[in-house]
């Protein structure tokens, strides 16, 4: 293993039932409150009325900005900062997926932040680039409602720019949160789809240190295949039975877990999410959907350069039995493939209209966003744009993969 620092100072409430102590986590951390979440909210209306009324409990004073989007924008953060200003927040509250908990950290720092915005985002990874990460954030306490990100316990936000197409991160220790608030039974109105989109975020945080991460790591790999096999047992559960509250709760931890920093110390790059968010960026793709239909066709065109890693993931994970190498790798990829798309996700770039003549823009972003001095997307095993243009060939149709292999 490479060295590396662990920290991670966040306070987490793990009950079901726990959004009624809203009011008494936050309580310490400030009395003038931006709550933050969707812009369309309505599934949430009583979650929202709970932490309201916890809050008001302990007397403390709710300013709403509910104006969050999907895939939240740098506008959407620059008009939360500005109510902060104008009511003098002193602490925000995100309710609500991934979305809301990214920009209410965003808006937290963006309390404090000099110049644009923007310019806290990764847009580029090359030198000479003018990003700056945050260093001083407004506390935040989260309750989340959906399992995927995980951002309820790490200090990373995604943020989309609609002028500019981009979709990149915020990563500073100033963002992370104070506290969380995690009750699982928040996520039983959950709509399927989101629930299944959730579950492939899940999935992808693990896969991506499991295979596109550091070698000889053997305490990281079983707590990675527990992840992966986590959700493939309990996302089946919870779309068959809503209101299962262990099947539920296990994909919630799951969430925390895949992106906390206990699953993957010495890795920190997830170059299949560079992928994903140029496709959320250009074509409103749902985060987790991205990601689903990158996964399977990186697999395929990778999977020789770590033929023990995918070899373990399709034993292992997938339970196929063991046979020829390659046969048994690629039925895991195969096994993995149609579990997305049981559970009601697209694997191809047809299904959301992206067509061929699509990808060099698509491989274009990539590379400006994502690739280092070397002209290379990092990895284990760097990718070029042309591999990257194969792999999003692969995942055009179920037509193109039989005709490139």
């Amino acid at each position: 293993m490479n060295p590396f620092e662990f920290y991670n100072p966040v306070r987490v409430i793990f009950e079901p039932g726990g959004v009624a102590k809203v009011g008494a986590v936050a309580e310490p951390y400030g009395k003038n409150v931006l709550l933050v979440s969707y812009g369309e909210n309505t599934f949430l209306t009583d979650v929202l009325d709970k932490v309201t009324a916890s809050l008001q409990e302990r007397e403390i004073i709710v300013s709403p900005f509910f104006e969050i989007s999907p895939n939240p924008t740098i506008e959407e953060v620059g008009r939360g900062v500005e109510l902060c200003k104008k009511e003098k927040i002193d602490l925000v509250i995100g309710v609500g997926g991934g979305s809301v908990m990214d920009a209410a950290k965003a808006i937290a720092a963006g309390v404090y932040y000099e110049g644009d915005l923007w310019n806290m985002v990764a847009s580029s990874h090359k030198a000479g680039s003018t990003v700056a990460f945050p260093s001083k954030a407004l506390p935040t306490v989260m309750v989340p409602t959906m399992a995927a990100t995980g951002s309820e316990m790490n200090c990373c936000a995604v943020l989309s720019n609609e002028a500019t197409k981009e979709k990149s991160y915020v990563w500073d220790d100033c963002l992370f949160p104070q506290a969380a608030v995690v009750d699982s039974e928040l996520t039983f109105s959950l709509p399927a789809y989101q629930t299944a989109c959730g579950a492939a975020d899940i999935f992808s945080h693990a896969l991506e240190f499991y295979i596109n991460g550091l070698e000889d790591t053997p305490v990281n790999y079983p707590i990675q295949e527990g992840l992966l096999r986590t959700v493939l047992l309990r996302a089946e559960e919870v779309l068959e039975n809503p209101n299962s509250l262990q099947g539920r709760t296990d994909l919630q931890w799951a969430s925390i877990v895949a992106l906390c920093g206990i699953s993957q110390p010495g890795n920190a790059w997830t170059p299949m999410h560079q992928v994903g968010h140029v496709l959320s960026a250009r074509f409103g793709v749902a985060h987790g959907a991205s990601l689903a239909l990158v996964m399977p066709s990186w697999m395929r065109k990778m999977w020789p350069t770590r033929k023990e890693r995918y070899l373990e993931f399709a034993t292992r994970v997938m339970d196929v039995p063991m046979g020829g190498e390659e046969s048994t790798i690629l039925a895991g990829i195969d096994a993995f493939e149609s579990f997305l798309n049981k559970i009601g996700i697209a694997t191809r770039l047809d299904a959301f209209g992206i067509k061929e003549e699509d990808l060099d823009d698509v491989v274009a972003d990539v590379r400006r966003i994502s690739f280092n001095d070397d002209d290379m997307l990092p990895s284990h095993t760097p990718l070029t744009a042309e591999t990257i243009r194969e792999i999003l060939t692969i995942a055009l149709t179920k037509d193109a993969e039989k005709q490139l292999f």
